[in-house]
């Protein structure tokens, strides 16, 4: 079966929303969580996210909210740490490593940290691998040497929540002759091109299209409803 990731934001509207969300979406099929951590210039990532990153940080979000969460929900549901490098650099990425150890964390995504510098703390903790439709086959062979958890596969180049589309075909088929570590392809995920962008790869990422509900001005409770019921959608359409 396919697997689903979920991306959301910590502590966006309050953490104890974050927890109920996460138990939601475990509720209607999602396999593991990417757990945002707000940070005021996400470059990877387009104006439904950087919004709510806003939004969590003027409300005063801490990463000890991050830490809180992942207290009450590591254990339900595989979570991954998703932040820029300077979030971790700041707090100290060994302090971060024995946090996330504390909490059952499976990985690190820091979409800024390329390659060449990643080869560093790759080692200390699982730090999940991104392949881009820009990257030669000789670079993503490199890049491959030794994945962690799962593949993230970028559906496009360029930011979170645009609706752009590339033949990823070729670049699927030579990641699967050269290593069994599960494919998850993000970006531009949702309940329309889902099944699509599942073809060929073990599961999606899908971020902008649950985010994007927690602007809404609607109660908590619609928030959770509503984005459970995309998740369970998504699931299911990638799996028929």
């Amino acid at each position: 079966m396919k697997k689903l990731i979920a991306y959301i934001t910590t502590a966006y509207p309050d953490k104890e929303f974050t927890i109920d969300l996460i138990h939601s979406l475990k509720e209607n099929g999602v396999d593991g969580i990417e757990l945002g951590i707000p940070f005021s210039d996400p470059v990877a990532d387009g104006e439904i996210i950087q919004e709510v990153n806003k939004r969590a940080l003027q409300n005063g979000y801490k990463i000890n909210d991050t830490f809180y969460v992942s207290e009450k929900t590591g254990n339900i549901i595989d979570t991954y740490w998703m932040g820029y490098f300077n979030n971790f650099y700041h707090k100290g990425y060994d302090f971060m490593i024995e946090k996330a150890k504390e909490y059952n964390i499976k990985g690190f995504i820091i979409p800024d940290l390329p390659y060449e510098e990643a080869i560093e703390y790759e080692n200390k903790f699982p730090l999940i691998s991104f392949v881009a439709p820009t990257d030669s086959l000789d670079r993503i062979k490199t890049i491959l040497q030794n994945p962690k958890e799962f593949i993230y596969l970028v559906a496009y180049a360029g930011i979170t929540g645009s609706d752009k589309k590339e033949d990823l075909s070729n670049i699927i088929k030579y990641i699967k002759e050269i290593i069994s570590t599960p494919l998850y392809i993000g970006f531009g995920v949702n309940e329309n091109t889902a099944r699509e962008k599942a073809k060929n790869v073990d599961g999606v990422i899908v971020g902008s299209t649950f985010v994007k509900v927690l602007l809404e001005d609607i109660s908590n409770t619609e928030k959770i409803k509503k984005i459970s019921q995309k998740a369970k959608i998504i699931k299911e359409s990638i799996n028929d």
